[in-house]
């Protein structure tokens, strides 16, 4: 099925350079550590092995993510978030300069680490890594409140000035991360005193707190939101009655992404199903929520109706996966060029129009 035309897909994306977007939320450091086995020496003290790194690859993460794709999207970024004065905070702050992101708006704080994900990967004989067991530091204690004041002050500064806020409320901790109870609650008094500003949420925890603005969980999530245990089978059709329920709460478009099985769109028209854009394995799913909910936001506040917001979604996430052992991002080039492919595989053959 075909939800957009290559010329309306172009005008889409040639507008994205026009854009300036807000993401606000928990900045992580993702660390990866390259670990060479055939290097492996043994500690004299504790007999253990001891890995040893060849390489250290940093990129930003969680709301970082999200900023590197919309970034990889031309889109002009300011992020809004809280790090550490630390090392893991300068890196991060190192990176998102480096995508190109104004960092102007992140807060120092004193008190707090840096989030980071420091995931190790093993390099096998065939010359790709393995990931082992990842190792986190997260702030596990309510951010002091002069620097929530500050988040609400940057919040309320920048709002009127937006095409979009995306918001990544990635701390599983209540209120021990930026997106607090006050700064849910201003988010949602923002929305009704702008709305033509596109506000949309991404939260591992709590998506069905947020009111007025526009939710993209994924299949878990919504389950969780209403009932603390998972169904056997997440599918399109068990999980339709929580979007409608969402919907009524918000009363903006719900996305509910389900993976291989595409995306659910809930507006006040109904429920669409958007399918997946089918990709040749070997895949890596690792960020590909966040470069959907970059290309979805980005085509709403490009014009896009909710339905087609999707689908460039599809478009972007089925090229991030295909990204092995990294955070992948999508281009405007490569979702054109994706789109190009799956256009032309959907057109008649030559064989069949003679039939």
């Amino acid at each position: 099925m075909q939800f957009i035309s290559s010329k309306e897909l172009d005008g889409l994306l040639n507008h994205f350079c026009d854009l300036h977007i807000l993401v606000v939320g928990d900045f992580f450091l993702d660390k990866y550590l390259i670990i060479d086995r055939s290097l492996r020496e043994w500690s004299l003290e504790t007999g253990l092995e001891a890995h040893q790194i060849v390489e250290v690859r940093n990129s930003p993460g969680a709301a970082g993510s999200v900023t590197s794709n919309l970034r990889a999207m031309n889109i002009r970024v300011s992020a809004l978030g809280v790090i550490g004065d630390d090392g893991n905070g300068y890196e991060l702050k190192r990176s998102l300069l480096k995508s190109g992101v104004d960092i102007s708006s992140l807060i120092d704080c004193f008190d707090c680490s840096t989030p980071t994900y420091t995931k190790p990967m093993i390099l096998e004989s065939d010359g790709n890594a393995r990931e082992i067991e990842r190792q986190d530091i997260k702030n596990r204690e309510p951010f002091p409140s002069d620097v929530e004041n500050r988040v609400i002050e940057r919040l309320r500064l920048h709002a009127p000035k937006l095409d979009g806020v995306i918001v990544v409320d990635q701390a599983g901790e209540s209120d021990c991360g930026v997106i607090t109870d006050r700064v849910r609650s201003v988010i949602a008094e923002l929305a009704i005193k702008y709305p033509d500003l596109i506000i949309a949420v991404d939260s591992r925890s709590r998506i069905g707190q947020f009111d007025n603005v526009i939710l993209k969980p994924n299949g878990r999530e919504v389950v969780l939101a209403f009932q603390s245990n998972l169904p056997e089978e997440i599918t399109p059709d068990n999980i339709k009655p929580y979007g409608y329920a969402l919907f009524e709460k918000t009363k903006r478009p719900v996305f509910i992404t389900l993976g291989d099985a595409g995306i659910l769109v809930f507006t006040k028209a109904g429920c669409e199903h958007v399918p997946a854009i089918a990709v040749e394995p070997p895949i890596d799913i690792v960020g590909a929520g966040d470069s959907c909910m970059s290309a979805i936001i980005a085509s709403l506040c490009s014009g896009a109706d909710p339905v087609r917001a999707a689908f460039v979604g599809a478009l972007a996430a089925s090229i991030t996966i295909q990204q092995i052992g990294t955070t992948g991002t999508a281009s405007i080039d490569q979702i054109k060029a994706r789109f190009k492919l799956i256009d032309k595989n959907m057109q008649p053959s030559t064989n069949n129009k003679r039939r």
